[in-house]
């Protein structure tokens, strides 16, 4: 009879009202998503981070996701905002459970116009790089995902070396 009253009370509430009561009974995440930005060479665009850890101060663009956005969508305003560049969001390459609450999202994106313009209050420096030079510093989630995508498919590479 309990469950009866719960079910009729649920199909009544509809819509944004049923939104709410989910959003307060769950947990609630950030969504931190980073580019693997390629240009037509194949090389990778990495970031010197100004708000990163000393020791690891290198990166791909990274950011959190807006409400109402999507994830590709944030890839594409992140190296927009970081650099002023344009890009072209691809495939996703790695979705995880990050830190506490936060979920991280990774998208391979190819380099489709714009000239190099540093945000000074995020970025002190930035370049292309080659995988197989790719600088110290470099934080190693981010190397991981620069190694583990193919340039040609935009497919993650697992550490056995089958494809994900």
């Amino acid at each position: 009879m309990v469950n009866r009253f719960i079910g009729a009370l649920w199909h009544r509430l509809r819509g944004p009202l049923q939104w709410r009561v989910m959003w307060l009974a769950h947990a609630t995440f950030m969504v931190g998503v980073t580019g693997v930005v390629r240009d037509d060479e194949g090389r990778v665009l990495l970031l010197h981070h100004r708000l990163w850890r000393k020791d690891t101060p290198w990166g791909l663009p990274t950011g959190y996701a807006r409400r109402g956005e999507t994830f590709e969508q944030t890839v594409v305003r992140e190296v927009k905002e970081e650099t002023d560049l344009d890009v072209t969001p691809g495939p996703l390459v790695r979705l995880t459970s990050g830190y506490r609450l936060r979920a991280e999202a990774a998208y391979e994106a190819r380099l489709s116009g714009g000239t190099l313009r540093l945000d000074p209050r995020e970025i002190l420096d930035a370049g292309w790089y080659a995988p197989d030079q790719l600088p110290e510093g470099l934080i190693a989630s981010h190397r991981e995902l620069i190694l583990g995508v193919t340039a040609e498919h935009g497919t993650a590479v697992t550490r056995a070396g089958r494809r994900a």
